[in-house]
């Protein structure tokens, strides 16, 4: 093929060739999908509905769980369609709305990140200060900011790496549309540019390290000061599920992207993209609720109260005028 006008779509990789292994793919990913869904989902209810968590750490969260949820919804529901029915095509503006979506959700998150080590260290830094500089219409400009930064990265991505002339075939060797698998199949020497703005954006990645290390090199210094090792231990157990979230996401990502092409095998890129794609969005509920008393009630109480309202309106069909309120 000549050029991009000239492909209609992508073949994706397939995780195997056996039909039976792609059975056993398509389960994983539905309890991969279907996890991600009620952990997020019990996250955002719980937060939304409770009174008692609505400050600024819950309402980072909150965006973390509709990113993950958006981020996992962009690629496993059609590798798992890919894997039922045995297909490997996606249209070529599928393939573009997939790789938009994504770098869309990804980018957005990694930001968030950053916001929520901030947040960390106002509350532990600045403890008396912090309900003047992380105020409502601050948390709602911050998140703002991170949903922006995530769309503005994901069009210049996605514009300019569909601009690219395509010379490679069409096979795409990921589960997933990913930049480095596109621009493997673009023309010689014309990926410079799209490496060029995917160096502009690992500097800026970098400088968002840079701030949450910086971060958490403050609040490390703060707990130190602190004079019982309880309070130590209870002060820095509020940092944990974000520096578990930062360690599962960060380094996988980073290894997806910078990688050296010596040791890049289309094994490894399928084992580390599920990695830092699908495996953040159903750990992530599960490392915030674990260590979180606050958000542990919460979520009981919302089960408990669903529960309830089930079972009284299968006990009371008559009265479904009460099941609706």
């Amino acid at each position: 093929m000549s050029n991009s006008s000239s492909i209609t779509h992508f073949l994706l990789l397939p995780f195997t060739d056996t039909w039976e292994l792609q059975l056993w793919h398509f389960w994983l990913f539905l309890g991969i999908s279907l996890a991600a869904l009620v952990g997020n989902s019990l996250i955002i209810t719980s937060t939304a509905c409770n009174q008692h968590l609505h400050t600024p750490r819950y309402f980072f969260l909150l965006n973390l769980s509709l990113l993950d949820l958006g981020c996992i919804s962009t690629t496993v529901p059609k590798s798992m369609a890919n894997s039922l029915w045995d297909t490997r095509p996606i249209s070529y503006a599928d393939c573009a709305a997939q790789l938009f979506f994504f770098l869309f959700f990804i980018s957005a998150e990694y930001s968030l990140l950053t916001i929520m080590s901030y947040d960390r260290y106002v509350a532990i830094c600045k403890p008396l200060h912090y309900g003047s500089l992380l105020g409502s219409r601050t948390c709602v400009h911050m998140a703002a900011a991170a949903w922006g930064t995530g769309f503005l990265s994901a069009l210049l991505h996605t514009a300019n790496t569909f601009s690219l002339p395509l010379c490679g075939g069409n096979a795409v060797e990921q589960f997933f549309c990913e930049i480095p698998h596109i621009l493997k199949l673009s023309c010689s020497h014309s990926y410079q540019r799209e490496v060029g703005l995917l160096v502009l954006s690992c500097l800026l990645a970098l400088g968002c390290f840079v701030f949450i290390v910086g971060s958490y090199v403050q609040i490390f210094r703060a707990v130190l000061k602190i004079p019982s090792k309880q309070g130590r231990h209870k002060v820095f157990s509020t940092c944990l599920s974000h520096l578990a979230v930062l360690s599962l996401f960060v380094p996988t990502a980073v290894f997806a992207y910078m990688k050296p092409h010596l040791i890049s095998s289309p094994s490894l890129d399928l084992v580390v993209s599920v990695l830092y794609s699908g495996v953040p969005p159903v750990v992530n509920p599960l490392i915030y609720s674990l260590r979180n008393q606050e958000l542990k009630d919460a979520v009981r109480k919302l089960v408990t109260g669903c529960v309830s309202a089930a079972i009284h309106c299968l006990l009371y069909p008559r009265k479904g005028f009460h099941c609706r309120s």
